[in-house]
């Protein structure tokens, strides 16, 4: 598996997500290599799509499963693809290895 879904940057952490929306139940299904070799985390939510609703539901999951404020997470791309990427701001020095031990112990989707 090529490098993990979560990258350190100079003001925060940015996560590669794989977003299904509109599906049974929430939640974080786990980490998978895209065909372009970028791993991400794959999550899934109630939400439909339409109106932002599946993103506002995403920052909400994760933002509970970190203990971060929602405030802390926004989509940095991606807002209208499957595919995305979010920035949470914060201390990359802290951040970043709960986050990277966070993806590490998600299963292989």
């Amino acid at each position: 598996m090529a490098s993990g879904p979560v990258e350190r940057t100079a003001d925060g952490v940015r996560v590669q997500i794989r977003l299904t929306p509109k599906a049974a139940r929430s939640g974080v299904q786990g980490r998978a290599a895209e065909a372009d070799g970028r791993v991400v985390v794959k999550v899934r939510v109630t939400a439909p799509p339409e109106g932002g609703k599946a993103n506002a539901a995403l920052v909400r999951l994760l933002a509970r499963d970190w203990g971060i404020a929602k405030s802390a997470v926004a989509i940095a791309a991606g807002a209208t693809d499957r595919r995305k990427t979010l920035a949470v701001s914060g201390d990359p020095d802290a951040l970043g290895p709960a986050l990277e031990a966070w993806a590490a112990a998600l299963p292989e989707a």
